[in-house]
Formats: structure tokens, C-alpha cells, sequence
């Protein structure tokens, strides 16, 4: 393995990273509060035009005719651009490493998939101009049934969304509709349970709301290059995007990032600076595409929507035996990251608990909504809530402290995972007992004593007999157990199972090697390096 000489950075870095609770002054937080800092749009050039956008209308419905004529005559105007004029009108952004396929057109040719969808551009001397051109463009619409739910996208004869994926869900390496987890047998495991709990949770999307919109700047450069000044969080990904998109060579763009006002995720889908590179090069002049706070808010990509099943069984004592997931990803019309969201989320089942068996599914559906990007921590935040708030009821439907609860159930080093991966550097057993001292929530003595680091491995190390789903029907929809959310014992309970327990698990086989992956940087669940 290949380090940096740290002598010669010494002075750069302190490797004890003994940070909390000093006055560490951020890099840029002078040029923040003396107003100095650099961004994208102070970068004011000479004979800079202005590049806006004509948005769909509609939510899915067929291009019939689209109407310039009134539009080209309007004072200003310097250049109409439309999807023919785009070298390589498809794209996604996970193409650049071999994840899916392009399905995303920067300007639409044929039909429009969401509200708000780019048709066409307009590059006019000022911002008015482009605006009043906009306002004459004539556009012929022959509207198309639309779907905006995950689940009735997945229906037999719902509309389709995404031709690229006609059955309008993600397909991963070209063979499977969704993220899949199987470890032990689930079913068997919630058939003996002592309490069944199943409940759905919901997330809507969510806008970033930067302060700073999403935008770009792009000039002619010297020797036939072209300078961007851009907000993106991702500047090389932005590089090879446009790259790709104008189909050109790399070394054509010189991109300055420089500092970002706000993006949590929501700059990183390279949505301006391909027109703002393409405008320049049409115009031969310096081209300037922001996003108004209006296209910012509704047409910028949010977080996606989530929805998620679970089904939890658990014993009498605590012990949460089986975990049942289905979860869905509302992509939007688009695929952008919500792919590599299900992988992430896939990664994370069922959370940080012990759990002996578990099943999941993860899908990632197209809709006829905007498409959905990152935002801080998606495919798991969700996830985590949704378990979260599950482990607080199952707390409640057992009689149990929900602190408490958690330790009972959390994993220690030794125990395997459901990816079949020793849990390793575990910690939450230690959090737990510091939130509770913190909030001076009481625990008994037996749950402050325990550690992450005893209890662990042995026939929690083992990996069950898991199932082939080929005899298993296919999922039904999930009956809601409600329950008080009183810290009190139910008094109701299920009967305790006539049948006698299922017989330990045999001695774990041979550890197989971690499996190949199309997307190997991206995911966890195979032991690979995440970014």
C-alpha cells in the first residue's frame, strides 16, 4: 500500500483528528463574513448573453409542434436551441462508470415526462429579452396518461414512463428490477414469532433550497477551449459530462468551481453548464444559464419520494428474529443517482441490529414527477427513519425501554451481517448509553455494562439457510398491526407458537468470495469502497 510522506505534510494534518469541542476556523469562513468569497456568477465578461429555458407544461404528453417563429424575431434574440442541435441529446450521469443506461434527454425531442421539462433554449442579449422570447414560444401538446405513484407505476398496463425502461423500474446489470437481500428464512422466522408488527412509512420529496441556484458560465477560450465557471458539487463528473453531451474531447473545458452557495446534493446532476458550453459554442460568445428561484424550487431535482414496508418479528424477551423490507424509490421520470440510492439502501438493511433473518427489496420507479437526485445521506436517511420509528413501536409492543431495546438488538463485533460481512468497529451499543447519560434517561445496570465488543460472534456469527425465492408467492399487500405508542405493555399479546422451535443453525460454511459488481465503487453491500 502506497502512502504520502507525512513529514513532508505534517504541518497540514494532525492524524488524531482531536477536533471536538476547539475553535477550528473553516478554510473560507473569512471570506464568507468579509463578503470576499468567489463565486460562479461574479464573473461578469464582456458581451455575455443569456441563455433561459422553455419548460414543459405538461406532466407525459407527446411534442405535436413546436412553434419559434414569433420567438425568433424578438428583439434580442441570438440563438434558439433545440434538441437536434445537441451532439449527444441522451445521458445519465452513472453512464461514466458502466451504471445504467442514458435515458435523459437535455432538451426534449419527441415527448415530455415531467412538468417542467427542458424543450427548448433560447440565448438573447439580456434576461428580459430571453424571458419576453420565451413567452412567444408556441408549443403542441397531445397529453398522455401519467402516473405519479411507485406502486401503480409497477402495475401491468400502467403508462409508460421511461421508454429505456419500459417496465418503468431501474434494471441492474441488465437482468434484475430491484435490489434484493435474502439471509436466513424470514418467513419461517415470523410464523414462530411471538409479536408480528407491519407498518408502511412514507417520505415526500424534499427541495435543497440552496441559496445560491444551480448555474453556469461559459466563454470561449483561446486555441479553441472554453473556460466554465460553474456551482456544481462535481466538478470532474461535470467535466466528462459535458464532455460526453457536446462530444467532444475533455481537455476542450477548463472548469473553476470554486466556492459552492449551498448544494447538499442538489449540484451534482451537471443540468446548466452543457446548454451555457453549447450556447457558447453556437454564439462564439460568453453564455450565462442560472436558475431562477422559481425553476430552483419546482423544477430543480429534490430528494426523492420513499416508500417503505417493514415487517418485524420479535419475541417475547426483545429479540427481533425476522425483518421483511420492501422498499420503493420514486426516481422521478429520469434515473440521475436514485439507482445508486436503492444500491445504498440495500446496503444498509436492516440497519444497525442483529438480526438473524432478513428480507428485502429495494426498486427504484420511474414516475412522471421531476427526477430525484442526491441530498444528504439518501438511501439510507429514509431508511433510518422508517427503522427507526420501527424500533420505537416494537419497544412499545414488547413492554420494553426503547434505549434498552436497542442495545438488546445491536450489533457487536463478531456478528455477521445480512451481506454475509463480519460486523466490525461497532458502536452503537456505546452511543446509546451515552445519549441515554446525556438525556439523563435511565437504563438498568445490565445495559450500561454492555459493550459493542463482548457478546459478539459465536451463533451470531453464523449465516443461515436462506431460501431460493423460486417456491415463494409473490408479495402481497401488507396488513397494518397498529399500536399505542404509550411506553406501557400492551395487554394484548399472540399466542406463544404450538410448534417447537426451529433447531439452531448449523456451523457457518466457508466464507465465499465477495461477488463481482457492475458498480463496485458505489456499493457497500460487496465490500467495495463507497464514494
Amino acid at each position: 500500500m502506497l502512502e504520502l510522506r507525512k513529514d513532508i505534510f505534517a504541518d497540514e494534518r494532525d492524524d488524531n483528528l482531536k477536533e471536538i469541542g476547539k475553535g477550528t476556523q473553516r478554510q473560507d469562513m473569512l471570506g464568507h463574513v468579509t463578503g470576499t468569497s468567489s463565486y460562479f456568477n461574479d464573473h461578469k465578461l464582456q458581451g455575455m448573453l443569456h441563455l433561459k429555458v422553455v419548460r414543459s407544461t405538461q406532466a407525459h404528453a407527446r411534442l405535436r409542434r413546436i412553434d419559434t417563429a414569433e420567438a425568433e424575431r424578438s428583439a434580442g434574440v441570438r440563438r434558439i436551441i433545440r434538441g437536434t442541435d445537441v451532439p449527444v441529446n441522451l445521458n445519465t450521469l452513472l453512464s461514466l462508470i458502466n451504471f445504467g443506461k442514458d435515458d435523459e434527454p437535455s432538451l426534449a425531442v419527441d415527448k415530455v415526462r415531467y412538468k417542467g421539462e427542458p424543450i427548448l433554449a433560447i440565448v438573447a442579449d439580456s434576461e428580459r429579452e430571453a424571458f419576453e422570447a420565451i413567452a412567444k414560444v408556441k408549443v403542441d401538446y397531445e397529453p398522455l396518461p401519467a402516473v405519479f405513484d411507485v406502486e401503480d407505476a409497477l402495475k401491468p398496463g400502467a403508462p409508460v414512463v421511461n421508454e429505456t425502461y419500459p417496465k418503468n423500474a431501474f434494471i441492474y446489470h441488465d437482468v434484475y428490477d430491484h435490489q434484493r437481500l435474502r439471509f436466513g428464512d424470514a418467513d419461517a422466522a415470523l410464523a414462530s414469532a411471538d409479536h408480528v408488527l407491519e407498518q408502511r412509512y412514507q417520505m415526500s420529496p424534499i427541495e435543497h433550497a440552496p441559496t445560491e441556484t444551480n448555474g453556469a458560465i461559459a466563454a470561449p477560450d483561446t486555441n479553441g477551449r472554453y473556460v466554465v465557471y460553474t456551482s456544481t458539487q462535481a466538478l470532474f463528473f461535470s467535466v466528462d459530462t459535458c464532455a460526453k453531451i457536446l462530444d467532444v474531447p475533455s481537455n476542450t473545458f477548463h472548469f473553476i468551481g470554486g466556492t459552492v452557495g449551498g448544494g447538499f446534493g442538489g449540484k451534482v446532476d451537471t443540468l446548466t453548464e452543457p446548454l451555457a458550453i453549447l450556447g457558447a459554442m453556437l454564439t462564439g460568445r460568453p453564455v450565462r444559464y442560472v436558475f431562477g428561484r422559481e425553476e430552483e424550487m419546482q423544477y430543480g431535482p429534490p430528494r426523492g419520494a420513499e416508500r417503505i414496508y417493514i415487517k418485524d418479528g420479535v419475541m417475547r424477551d426483545g429479540r427481533i428474529v425476522a425483518r421483511k423490507i420492501r422498499a420503493y424509490f420514486d426516481s422521478g421520470a429520469y434515473t440521475r443517482l436514485s439507482s445508486y440510492a436503492a444500491v445504498k439502501c440495500a446496503a444498509h438493511l436492516p440497519g444497525p441490529y442483529t438480526i438473524p433473518n432478513v428480507y428485502g427489496d429495494v426498486y427504484c420507479v420511474f414516475t412522471n414527477r421531476t427526477p430525484a437526485t442526491a441530498m444528504r445521506g439518501f438511501g439510507v436517511t429514509a431508511m433510518d427513519f422508517a427503522i427507526e420509528c420501527q424500533m420505537d413501536k416494537l419497544a412499545n409492543l414488547v413492554g420494553m425501554d426503547p434505549m434498552e431495546f436497542r442495545i438488546l438488538n445491536a450489533y457487536r463485533d463478531g456478528d455477521m451481517k445480512a451481506h454475509r460481512r463480519e460486523a466490525k468497529n461497532t458502536a452503537l451499543i456505546e452511543c446509546v448509553q451515552v445519549a441515554a447519560e446525556k438525556a439523563k434517561w435511565p437504563i438498568r445496570d445490565e445495559f450500561k455494562r454492555a459493550s459493542s465488543r463482548k457478546d459478539g460472534g459465536g451463533s451470531r456469527a453464523a449465516i443461515p439457510p436462506t431460501p431460493t425465492d423460486s417456491s415463494r408467492a409473490r408479495p402481497t399487500a401488507p396488513v397494518q398491526q397498529r399500536t399505542s405508542y404509550d411506553r406501557l405493555p400492551p395487554t394484548v399479546t399472540r399466542e406463544p407458537p404450538r410448534d417447537p422451535p426451529p433447531p439452531a443453525p448449523p456451523p457457518p460454511p466457508p466464507r465465499p468470495a465477495a461477488p463481482s459488481h457492475g458498480a463496485t465503487r458505489f456499493s457497500s453491500v460487496f465490500g467495495t469502497r463507497r464514494r
